[in-house]
């Protein structure tokens, strides 16, 4: 609990031909020897990530990237995953050799970042080995439409300028809680851990880390107890509790015990708006209803992880779906950081919490999907939904009860 994870730290990711500069100035801008460096064009085969801090942003990820000119069907392959990264990028660095000046590379990566409204830093590397003039940059400015700012990554000339602008571009959006704006100061949540075979030895999981540190920056009490210890913990204390919070499989367990009267919800749901659209997602359970035989479903899962018996992904949603609409329907699985770009088979997709994915990957992910006219819920929804306890669950989100009952 004391690393902020990767997923809730602000994506910086640089784009720019092959020697342009880039893994050196990521060197340069984390003072390390975090990327691979050489005078040999296309360097950098995948994307490499390091986390770090730049105050007062906070944590970080700088993503360097393969070359956008890179060739052959190896050099496709590295391009396409570097436009992949996009998906993902809070804050753009468009890197320009200062050797050979602003090419159509430039001004098509820079369209496509302005496409997806991505706040994006110009730079001019290799200052020192170059000689353009000024008039060659205001020249350079003006195609672009972009302020470019000269550094020398080898001299580290121009860092700390570079720093003061992506703090200054740095997107921020505090007003984005996972749980701190449904509670108050000094109000009680209790948050239902199960403690199975599934869970990780000797830790909490991620979505439950997060939103234990998001109650007590809101100066909430926050209870933690198994399913099996609920109702003796609702008994013994004296004041109500101002929400519950459950894992979703053990939805239904926690919803006889936990009285009409008090707010309930799950990690998972909570997640659902805080790295998505809830209202979006909310709106595909309702496509479950009208599964046909054989309908294709696509569970999609933003990390890999060692399959336990009874998976949540493989084995208990399809089961629950099976079950739900009665039907045969076929499933197919994807995992990690990368998104099927052929959606047009599938009649819903189900996705997971989202806890290792930031909030733009998710997002990107949500309207993609919506962008192929294909359904998109997550596991919360989905697994409150077929308990009968959805309604419930979203109770407290207003906008999203109100969609869930109009569809």
């Amino acid at each position: 609990m004391n690393t902020t994870p990767t997923s809730s730290r602000l994506h910086i990711a640089l784009f720019g031909r092959r020697n342009a500069g880039k893994s050196s100035l990521i060197n340069a801008l984390t003072n390390q020897e975090v990327a691979l460096v050489s005078d040999i064009a296309g360097t950098t085969t995948d994307p490499v990530s390091k986390a770090m801090e730049i105050l007062p942003i906070g944590p970080v990820v700088i993503i360097d990237t393969a070359g956008l000119d890179d060739v052959g069907p190896l050099g496709e392959l590295r391009v396409k995953k570097t436009y992949e990264v996009l998906n993902k990028t809070d804050l753009a660095i468009l890197v320009i050799d200062g050797t050979e000046g602003v090419t159509e590379f430039e001004e098509k990566i820079l369209q496509i970042i302005t496409e997806k409204n991505i706040p994006v830093v110009g730079v001019i590397n290799k200052k020192d080995l170059s000689n353009y003039s000024q008039l060659q940059k205001k020249e350079w400015e003006k195609r672009l439409n972009l302020k470019l700012i000269e550094v020398s990554a080898r001299n580290k000339e121009g860092i700390e300028e570079l720093k003061m602008m992506i703090i200054k571009k740095a997107p921020s959006d505090d007003s984005i809680k996972l749980v701190g704006d449904l509670i108050k100061t000094g109000d009680l949540v209790i948050l239902v851990v199960p403690i199975d075979k599934a869970a990780p030895k000797g830790r909490l999981i991620l979505p439950q880390q997060q939103t234990i540190r998001d109650i007590l920056d809101t100066g909430g009490i926050a209870l933690v107890v198994k399913d099996t210890e609920l109702d003796k913990a609702l008994k013994s204390i004296n004041n109500k509790p101002s929400l519950v919070i459950t894992d979703s499989q053990v939805f239904n367990k926690v919803g006889a015990i936990v009285p009409p009267d008090i707010p309930l919800t799950s990690f998972s749901i909570l997640f659902a708006r805080y790295k998505g659209d809830l209202e979006e997602l909310v709106k595909g359970v309702r496509v479950i209803e009208k599964l046909k035989e054989g309908d294709k479903v696509l569970i999609a899962e933003g990390c890999t992880h060692h399959r336990q018996e009874d998976d949540i992904g493989t084995v208990k949603i399809p089961r629950w779906l099976r079950q739900k609409t009665g039907k045969n329907l076929q499933f197919s699985w994807s995992s990690g950081m990368t998104f099927p770009a052929d959606l047009e088979s599938y009649s819903l997709i189900v996705h997971c919490g989202a806890c290792m994915l930031n909030r733009r990957e998710m997002l990107y992910r949500i309207s993609y999907a919506k962008e192929k006219k294909i359904p998109i819920v997550n596991y919360g929804i989905l697994i409150a939904y077929v308990n009968g306890l959805l309604p419930r669950a979203i109770e407290i989100f207003k906008e999203a009860k109100r969609i869930y009952e109009e569809e």
